[in-house]
């Protein structure tokens, strides 16, 4: 299908249009209506009425923007009137909610007045949190923004203008670093005179450009002192002594190109007079100043950004907007200032500078980005942006005074909003905290924890990620010279000292390898298999573990999950009575689930099922959750007999027999494990009231099936799989994974070895 016709039917079908609203309380029951409407509503109405800030509490201005528009400078399509602009500012509420969970009321205001449109936008002040102005021509959209800003006490922000010159000011930032120019030295030129091109021009003054070295130029040339055609006060404030009279003249000798203007203003010929490595910033929106392909013919030097998504260094303004109001909503800011906007711009360049996760390479087809000159701003799509934007702006606020609400602990606050970037965010921040809080956890005393797979870059991207995090003590065996030089390659400065160990110069590698042989001569092993095996990293790692020279192992990221567990159990192995299983972590936004066996035992007999259950419960109690066991099949309490529901209600029984202080109950099927109503309703002898969270199954088929079905169809997050039974803290990834799961199974581990030191000591 067309693209043109495919966005009609994305825009048409079903539902119309982009947004619903959608309740966040419950209303189902009578009781339900009386506390959402009458007579209920009347109580926080006469607790506001005493103090109007109390409308924070009680309703959702707090988190609540108005995008607001005249549709008289609409994306690249002009004053296409307010009607024909409504799906771009649904389209800006979807992205508010998407990146930031900030909730939007688009509003078209059908006038071209300036006066007028203030009037209306002041009215709506006690509805919303924030006002984001968009798709307003210049130069109306200036007198709007200031004469708003000075009567209204909440945050407005005008995107064309300030998300744009954030975006672009980050870039430039990264732009000058990677050509080795100075702010207070290049020769920066604009193309265009409207809303984004004067606020850009603004930003770059602030960030170090001099006044005489910027030149502005507009559809009638360069705006220069005496110029009277065309100009306004926006304009006169870049007039400069220059004998340029075109963009052409402009560009001889420039450094930087600045362009939000019109497709095909720049040629290759103009390219080719500006300076050494001169960066181009082409704008234009849907087709570029230059394009792309013209430029790098022209200049195989050149620092090349565009406003599209098909190129390197998309100056893409969703990188600014939802995070710098969710940090302004999060302060109640009465303002949007240029500390705060200032704040954006070095977080954005800085997080340009760090390490990439594989979700964002997974984002844009696999492919892997860099700091250097095709990747000098983040991904509209890396979930980071979150966390280092909305703080900056927060703490900006803060420290210039407009932050009526100001937030105690940072570094809490972070915490809370990887909440809104995934559940599961929330419940590994919460190990890691733990991991961090613990009194056997400072910064010379982490559990150790070995990575075999020392040549994978995932794995030492991810030792990075965890030395920086402060979880764990990374051990990585491989060889030491190739190992320092792929560190030095990524960048991955936090591993200069990390201990590498490759295992047949070890020194343990003989005792090692005798030990092994003990423990194994009575199972076919010689001394020189069992050589041979420890040569193996996997089987050296878990080695090191065993002898108590490391606190955790954790592998298969390059092989698959049997030929990976095979050492493990070979040198671990599991306790007396004790019996190896696969936990996952099922995360969904209002409920965390454990599910067992998903990866060992193909049919596991009532006794192990038993012994899988009370392992499942306790791993729950790893992060904070009071279990409560449902032992799952595809009946309810005997009301089928088969060999599968007699073994699942013998293992219910042994659990109960084994552990009385657990609540565990079954045989029963999925929905009346989850489901309360129906334990209620027909069930009520059932010892699980509350829906249960730790599901075990029958075997290898439901659970694996189970699991992934989850992940994929229900939108659950999956975290492990945790191998539980095994002598000490060991885990086994999945091929799949990308460096922020080995990252999370890490700070697992860590937990795990803390639980195991304090349980022997």
């Amino acid at each position: 299908m067309p693209f043109e016709k495919d966005a009609l039917l994305y825009h048409s079908s079903g539902r119309k249009g982009k947004i619903e609203v959608i309740s966040s309380k419950p209303c189902f029951t009578q009781r339900d209506l009386s506390l959402a409407y009458t007579p209920g509503v009347a109580e926080p109405c006469k607790i506001i009425a005493k103090d109007q800030d109390k409308v924070y509490e009680y309703t959702s201005k707090g988190n609540l923007v108005a995008v607001i528009s005249n549709g008289t400078a609409v994306l690249g399509l002009g004053n296409i009137g307010p009607h024909a602009g409504k799906p771009v500012m649904e389209g800006k509420g979807v992205l508010f909610k998407r990146f930031a969970d900030i909730d939007v009321f688009d509003i078209e205001i059908d006038t071209q007045d300036p006066v007028e449109f203030v009037k209306a936008v002041k009215l709506l002040e006690p509805t919303f949190g924030g006002i984001n102005l968009e798709d307003i021509k210049a130069p109306e959209c200036f007198y709007i923004e200031e004469e708003l800003k000075k009567t209204m006490k909440i945050p407005i922000f005008h995107d064309d203008q300030h998300g744009t010159a954030i975006i672009s000011g980050a870039a430039f930032i990264n732009a000058l670093e990677i050509t080795g120019k100075k702010a207070s030295e290049v020769k920066v030129i604009f193309s265009g005179g409207g809303a984004a091109a004067v606020a850009c021009a603004k930003l770059f003054l602030s960030l170090g450009v001099k006044h005489d070295n910027l030149t502005m130029c507009d559809s009638k040339g360069v705006i220069y002192k005496g110029r009277k055609d065309g100009m306004n006060k926006f304009k006169e404030e870049f007039a400069v002594e220059t004998k340029a009279r075109t963009l052409k003249e402009a560009l001889k000798g420039a450094d930087v190109f600045v362009g939000v203007s019109v497709a095909g203003a720049v040629t290759k010929e103009m390219l080719k007079g500006m300076a050494k490595h001169p960066i181009v910033f082409a704008m234009a929106n849907p087709d570029p100043e230059i394009s792309y392909e013209d430029a790098i013919e022209a200049r195989p030097d050149v620092l090349m950004a565009t406003g599209r998504s098909d190129y390197p260094n998309q100056v893409n303004n969703v990188l600014g907007f939802p995070f710098i109001f969710r940090g302004a909503l999060d302060v109640r800011a009465t303002a949007i200032n240029e500390e705060m906007k200032i704040a954006a711009v070095h977080a954005l360049a800085k997080l340009a500078r760090e390490d990439v996760p594989d979700s964002v390479s997974r984002a844009y087809g696999g492919k892997k980005f860099k700091f250097g000159p095709e990747y000098i701003i983040p991904k509209p799509f890396d979930p980071r942006v979150l966390l280092w934007l909305a703080p900056a702006v927060a703490e900006a606020a803060m420290k210039s005074g407009v932050a009526r609400h100001p937030i105690k602990n940072l570094a809490e606050y972070r915490e809370k909003l990887e909440i809104l970037l995934g559940t599961s965010r929330g419940v590994i921040r919460n190990v890691i905290n733990k991991v961090k809080h613990s009194s056997s956890a400072s910064a010379t005393n982490l559990p150790a924890i070995v990575f075999p797979e020392g040549y994978n870059d995932k794995v030492l991207r991810a030792c990075h990620g965890i030395i920086e995090e402060g979880v764990a003590r990374p051990i990585i065996l491989g060889n030491e010279t190739n190992v320092r030089k792929r560190i030095k390659e990524l960048d991955l400065s936090l591993l200069k000292d990390v201990q590498i160990v490759q295992p047949i110069k070890s020194p343990k590698f003989a005792v090692y390898a005798k030990k092994f042989h003990d423990m194994r001569k009575r199972k076919g092993i010689t001394l020189a298999e069992s050589e041979r095996l420890v040569y193996d990293p996997n089987y050296f790692g878990a080695m090191m573990v065993h002898m108590g020279d490391a606190d955790g192992f954790i592998n298969g990221v390059t092989q698959s999950y049997p030929e990976s567990v095979r050492p493990i159990l070979r040198v671990l192995g599991t306790n007396p009575g004790d019996v190896a299983a696969g936990l996952y972590m099922m995360v969904m936004k209002n409920k965390l689930l454990f599910f067992a066996d998903t990866t060992v035992n193909v049919d596991p007999t009532a006794e192990q099922l038993a012994t899988i259950a009370i392992n499942s419960a306790d791993a729950a109690k790893f992060f904070d959750v009071e279990p409560r066991i449902a032992m799952l099949s595809f009946s309810n309490f005997g009301s089928m007999k088969s060999e599968t529901t007699i073994k699942m209600a013998r293992a219910t029984d042994l659990v109960r027999s084994r552990r009385p202080d657990l609540i565990v109950d079954g045989e029963m099927q999925a929905d009346t494990a989850i489901d309360p109503r129906v334990v209620k309703e027909h069930y009520p002898f059932c010892e699980i009231k509350d829906g249960a969270n730790v599901l075990i199954f029958p075997d290898l088929n439901s659970g694996n099936i189970a699991y992934k079905l989850m992940q994929r169809l229900g939108g659950a997050e999956a975290i492990g799989p945790i191998l539980m039974g095994v002598t000490k803290p060991a885990n086994v990834m999945q091929r799949s994974l990308d460096v922020n799961d080995l990252m999370n199974m890490a700070a697992i581990t860590a937990i795990q070895c803390q639980y195991f030191k304090n349980s022997h000591a």
